[in-house]
C-alpha cells in the first residue's frame, strides 16, 4: 500500500468539535441499497473482417513470441490451455501463411481479452457494476497491428497489466502458493483486478469491503484510512465506482420505502408525536407516505454523507452508531458504508477537495443546518470486493468472502471464458440452399 506523505498533515478541527463525544445510538437504518440484477451476457464482440483489420502478416518469430506467452500465462492466473498452444505451435511449424494468420490472430485476441477485462464471464461476477474504460484506452486490434510490425508481442501482452502494487504482489504470491486453493484465492483476486480499471488514477477512495477498510488517495498518496461497516449479506454492498462529487454535513435522510415499511410509517400512524421527536418530517399516507429524517442528532447518517451519485443509492456516510466499529467483523449495515471518524473524514474531504478552510467546515457542522461543499475536481470512489491482499510482512493476507462471491469465480475457471472482445471473420461465402434461399456460410 502507498504510505502516509509528510504532505499529508492532520486536519486541525475547532476545539469543541474535536473534543465532542461521540453520539451513543443504537439499531440506526440508514438508506437501503437498491438491489440490482446482476449483468449475466457477455458483451457482444466487435467484429472486424480481415480486410478492415488489414493486420500484417504473422512473422513465425512474432508467433513464437507469442506462444511463449501462451505458455507462461499460469503466472498471470490464467490457464494456457484457453489460448490453443498446440494449434500454434502446429500453425507455426507448418507452410500455411493464411492459417498461421488466424490462428495466431484467435489466440492472441483471446489472450489479450482476458489480461486486460479478465476471463470471468459475467454471471460469475455476482453484483459487480463497476465500469471499465480499458476497451477504448486499449483497443485490441490496433494494439495488435502496431506490435507484429514491431516485433513486442511480449510487451503488449504486458502492457495489460493493473498498474496497481497490490496485483504485483498478488501476482508475486501465486508464484508461491502451495495448495490449489491457496492459488485459485490468488486467481480471484487477480480477475477482480482485472476487472477494474487497469490504472485507478492518482486521486480516489476505495473501500474494501472484506477487509472493512476505506482509504483516500491523493496523487498517489493515501493521506485517510478509516474503518467501515458495510451491508450484512441479506443487504450486501456492491461494487461499482461512481464519482465523488461533495460532501454534504448535516444531512437530512430520505427514507426508502423498505425502511419506511419497516416500522417508521406504523410509527408515525399511531404516534406521530413520537416520530417528529426522532426528527421525522412527511408527506402523504400509506403507499404514498414520503418520509424525510431532519439533521441533527438523531440522523442516521450522523454529520455527513459523501455525495457518490449511483443507481443502487450506495454512499459513504457516518453514524450515530458508533459502537459497530469496535467490532471486527462489520457487516451490520443496510448496504451504504457507514465511516469511522466522520468528522475527520469530511473535513479532509472538504479542506482537500473542496478547497475550504477547516473553520468554514467547522462553523458548517456547528451550524447545524445542511451543507453542501462540491468537490473542484471530481473523483472516482472505488467499492471493491478483495478477499486475498497483501499481507504486511509479505505475503498474502486471506479475508472472510462475507457474501459467497468467490466460489463462482472459482468455479468458471473450469467452464471456457469469456469470450475475445474483438474477433476477426471469415470471409462470408455464399452459397445455394435452394432456388429460393441463399445462405452465408461462415466460422
Amino acid at each position: 500500500m502507498v504510505k502516509i506523505s509528510p504532505i499529508a498533515a492532520p486536519l486541525i478541527l475547532p476545539l469543541a468539535l474535536a473534543a465532542s463525544p461521540a453520539l451513543a445510538q443504537t439499531n440506526v437504518k440508514e438508506d437501503s441499497v437498491v438491489l440490482q440484477p446482476d449483468k449475466v451476457v457477455d458483451d457482444a464482440p466487435e467484429i472486424e473482417s480481415a480486410a478492415e483489420a488489414n493486420l500484417p502478416s504473422w512473422s513465425k518469430a512474432n508467433a513464437e513470441a507469442l506462444l511463449r506467452a501462451i505458455e507462461s500465462a499460469g503466472a498471470e492466473g490464467l490457464f494456457a490451455k484457453d489460448y490453443n498452444p498446440e494449434g500454434l505451435a502446429a500453425a507455426i511449424i507448418g507452410d500455411d501463411q493464411a492459417h498461421l494468420d488466424r490462428v495466431a490472430t484467435d489466440s492472441f485476441l483471446l489472450l489479450a481479452t482476458h489480461l486486460r477485462d479478465g476471463r470471468t464471464p459475467n454471471a460469475a461476477r455476482k453484483q459487480w457494476f463497476m465500469t471499465d474504460s480499458d476497451a477504448d484506452s486499449m483497443p485490441l486490434v490496433s494494439m495488435l497491428t502496431a506490435a507484429l510490425v514491431a516485433g513486442t508481442i511480449p510487451e503488449t501482452l504486458a502492457g495489460f497489466e493493473p498498474t496497481h502494487a497490490n496485483f504485483a504482489a498478488l501476482k508475486a504470491a501465486l508464484a508461491n502458493a502451495k495448495t490449489t486453493a491457496d492459488a485459485n484465492a490468488i486467481r480471484v483476486n487477480m480477475e477482480r483486478w482485472r476487472w477494474m480499471p487497469r490504472d485507478l488514477g492518482p486521486t480516489y477512495i476505495v473501500t474494501n469491503v472484506p477487509e472493512y477498510q476505506t482509504r483516500v488517495i491523493y496523487d498517489g498518496v493515501k493521506i485517510g484510512e478509516h474503518k467501515a461497516v458495510v451491508g450484512k449479506p441479506s443487504t450486501a454492498t456492491p461494487q461499482l465506482n461512481p464519482m465523488a462529487t461533495g460532501v454534504i454535513v448535516n444531512p437530512t435522510w430520505t427514507l426508502p420505502r423498505s425502511i419506511i415499511n419497516e416500522g417508521i410509517g406504523a410509527t408515525i400512524a399511531r404516534n406521530p408525536a413520537a416520530a417528529r421527536a426522532q426528527g421525522y418530517t412527511w408527506t402523504g399516507s400509506g403507499k404514498t407516505l414520503s418520509v424525510v429524517q431532519k439533521a441533527g442528532a438523531n440522523n442516521a447518517l450522523g454529520v455527513m454523507k459523501l455525495e457518490m451519485l449511483n443507481p443502487h443509492a450506495i454512499y459513504l456516510h457516518d453514524t450515530p452508531s458508533q459502537g459497530a466499529f469496535a467490532s471486527a467483523t462489520r457487516a451490520f449495515s443496510h448496504g451504504c458504508i457507514r465511516t469511522e471518524k466522520a468528522l475527520k473524514f469530511s473535513g479532509l474531504m472538504t479542506v482537500w477537495f473542496a478547497g475550504k478552510t477547516p473553520e468554514e467546515f467547522g462553523e458548517a457542522i456547528a451550524s447545524g443546518e445542511t451543507t453542501r461543499f462540491g468537490f473542484e475536481k471530481p473523483f472516482p470512489v472505488y467499492i471493491a470486493y478483495w478477499t486475498a491482499i497483501p499481507g504486511e510482512k509479505g505475503g498474502v493476507k486471506k479475508l472472510a468472502d462475507i457474501y459467497g462471491r468467490d466460489a463462482p469465480v472459482i468455479a468458471s475457471f473450469a467452464k471456457p471464458g469469456r469470450p475475445a472482445a474483438t474477433m476477426i471473420a471469415p470471409p462470408v461465402v455464399p452459397t445455394v440452399a435452394s432456388k429460393a434461399d441463399w445462405v452465408s456460410v461462415g466460422n
